[in-house]
């Protein structure tokens, strides 16, 4: 019996009791064997579904056991020790990688539908998407064939693979479900001749060594001048009908047509042309590149270490790689309680802008307006000392600092690898000469040592009032690289608060794009200062978000006033030291002031732990310190939801 469920504490799952208690009352001495399969939302498959029979086929059945995972801490899942191919045969498979936004998936339902409605064909998809939001991983899986497809799990044998966008070459393993002989369609802006030095030696060796049909495309470049934006989506399907020739290509032409005049035909005749000019360019633009013979031996470059925590090494790259499937329970024995580390949004480093912002350091009038309206606080200004200007690398240019801060060198630096190419931060540049335009993001790979650069310069006072637009961006933000849209408009509200109130926020989230962009597994873009402190942050169901908030308020408050009683307790003592008794009475005087929270509460934990105290005084003293955390006034935040908001 196999359910799709966990139930802790219990004998077993629902229905392998019902069955057990079934067979029970008709007396019957069947033995049963209970499994849990699909925890997660993992696929379920054919060579799982072997590995139940081969079990139950032994000598010894289990009576629990768990397929789909691999369980080293329990040792409760079966292993799969064939992998079953039982599709029809005639069937055609196909999967393609695309970029949210990018019209990828819109374009796989419109293949999905093309085939189903024209063709005697049967047709099937699952569309897979990452955590993050507009600029996130889309992955279709695509099957065709001439009998009834009854295969509820994601492909795991293509005859066709496409890459729609090039910054994914080198981080995801695309190409491991391809077909020996199958087809392979590249999205990139680089020629034939440049193949060899962009592409990794393990898609090489895997192109030459599997004889693979390797094309390419600039769907790009063709979707620019054809002023489609970053629509690539007809462009690729175009030329997916032209590599696969699952049908015929003039009928997908046609087709495709048909489905432009009905998506945009009241849009007007230029709309529709410019379409019709997509679909032309995707079957008259693809190119073949003949895979040279020299990749079967193509040797990897040396892997560059980088210093990271290791839930982002173990965890988060592996999750980030869509590999998450593969992790063990084990990976994640130090998160059982569901927390999760902060700041680990900074080492995604997705590389998916096509265009990102140069700065012109003789325009700029230093207003900051670029960092104040970015959505992921990867543009920012920086300060910086004559040794730290003498320091920098030589293509780190600066220029003098304004007042009140013109003891300083200036610059303002981009994150390239973490900008999603919005270009809000050009447009809304006040500058009589842009100081910020957008350039293609491959001719500006060396802002990242310079980001890296500035992030190990010293931390300066901030020189202006932090509740102005310019000084709030001298403040570091301790919200960045979300996995929100490009250009989004909720994002830079929230970088504002943290960095007016980050240190000691606490923030209740609703489930909408909020969570979505705020935490979603396996990376946290909320970030901790210099000190190590930060925004706190949970996330609540839909619409019960006001009372969760407002509950974890009143939580504080109750504790928080407890904590006031046994300081004051202590401050009726005759026996404390002088410094400790300033201490506390400085802390009863501004223990609601926002401003230097964080401070008067530090002085009064700094004083407690270094008195000496008589017995009944330091029991006072321990309990306080319990509850040190409830010292400073928190900063207590309701962030909505897409349904919360709105209901």
């Amino acid at each position: 019996v196999l359910d799709r469920s966990k139930e802790p504490g219990a004998q077993g799952e629902a229905l392998y009791l019902d069955v057990v208690s079934a067979l029970s009352c008709a007396d019957s001495s069947i033995l049963v064997s209970g499994g849990r399969y699909g925890l997660g939302s993992k696929d379920t498959t054919p060579s799982q579904i072997n590995a139940v029979f081969d079990m139950l086929a032994g000598e010894e059945p289990r009576l629990g056991f768990t397929i789909g995972i691999e369980d080293d801490v329990t040792h409760l899942s079966l292993p799969v020790t064939e992998s079953l191919e039982v599709s029809p045969e005639g069937t055609f498979a196909a999967r393609f990688w695309g970029l949210g936004s990018d019209g990828t998936v819109g374009a796989n339902q419109n293949s999905i539908k093309i085939i189903g409605d024209n063709t005697p064909m049967y047709a099937q998809a699952y569309f897979s998407y990452d955590s993050k939001k507009s600029g996130g991983v889309t992955i279709s899986d695509l099957r065709f064939g001439n009998s009834p497809i009854r295969a509820p799990y994601l492909v795991e044998n293509a005859d066709f693979v496409a890459c729609h966008n090039q910054a994914y070459i080198d981080k995801y393993d695309m190409l491991k479900v391809l077909k020996k002989g199958g087809s392979f369609l590249l999205n990139t802006t680089r020629t034939k001749e440049e193949l060899d030095a962009f592409l990794p030696a393990q898609v090489k060796r895997y192109l030459a060594q599997n004889d693979i049909r390797f094309y390419i495309i600039d769907a790009v470049a063709i979707a620019q001048d054809i002023v489609l934006g970053n629509r690539i989506n007809t462009i690729c399907q175009a030329a997916f009908f032209q590599i696969s020739q699952v049908i015929p290509v003039d009928e997908a032409v046609r087709h495709m047509k048909e489905a432009i005049v009905r998506s945009y035909g009241d849009k007007g005749e230029d709309v529709v042309k410019m379409n019709y000019r997509a679909v032309d360019a995707g079957i008259e633009q693809v190119r073949e590149v003949k895979v040279p013979d020299a990749w079967r031996q193509a040797e990897d470059t040396p892997v560059k270490f980088r210093e990271a925590p290791a839930f982002v090494l173990n965890i988060a790259d592996v999750m980030n790689r869509q590999e998450g499937n593969s992790l063990p329970v084990s990976a994640f024995m130090d998160h059982v309680d569901g927390t999760m580390p902060q700041a680990t949004a900074q080492y995604e480093k997705r590389g998916i802008a096509v265009n990102v912002p140069r700065w012109i350091p003789e325009n700029c009038i230093q207003c900051n307006q670029c960092a104040f309206v970015c959505p992921h606080a990867v543009i920012r200004p920086f300060l910086m000392t004559d040794e730290e200007v003498a320091g920098s690398p030589d293509t780190f240019k600066t220029v003098k600092g304004m007042k009140p801060y013109d003891q300083y060198g200036f610059r303002v630096q981009i994150s390239a690898l973490d900008c999603t190419g919005c270009g809000s931060c050009a447009q809304v540049c006040p500058a009589k000469e842009k100081a910020l335009v957008m350039e293609p993001l491959e001719a500006h790979m060396l802002e990242a040592g310079h980001w890296e650069y500035a992030q190990s310069l010293s931390k300066k006072p901030n020189p202006m009032s932090k509740t102005t637009v310019k000084g709030s961006q001298f403040e570091r933000p301790l919200f960045e690289f979300s996995g929100a849209c490009a250009g989004c408009g909720e994002t830079p509200y929230v970088r504002l608060t943290t960095q007016l109130f980050g240190d000691r926020m606490m923030i209740a989230n609703a489930t909408g794009c909020s969570s979505i962009w705020g935490g979603s597994a396996p990376s946290m873009p909320y970030c901790v200062n210099d000190d190590g402190f930060g925004p706190s942050w949970a996330n609540s169901l839909f619409e019960d978000n006001a009372e969760y908030g407002l509950c974890m308020h009143l939580g504080v408050k109750y504790i928080r006033d407890r904590v006031s009683s046994y300081v004051k307790a202590l401050s009726e003592k005759a026996d404390l030291p002088a410094i400790l008794r300033e201490s506390l009475e400085d802390w009863f005087e501004n223990k609601d002031a926002k401003d230097g929270a964080r401070g008067v509460a530090a002085k009064l934990v700094f004083a407690l732990t270094e008195a000496e105290l008589p017995e009944e005084s330091g029991a006072l003293r321990d309990r306080i310190l319990e509850l040190k955390d409830y010292l400073m006034l928190r900063s207590t935040w309701i962030i909505g939801g897409d349904g919360w908001a709105y209901d």
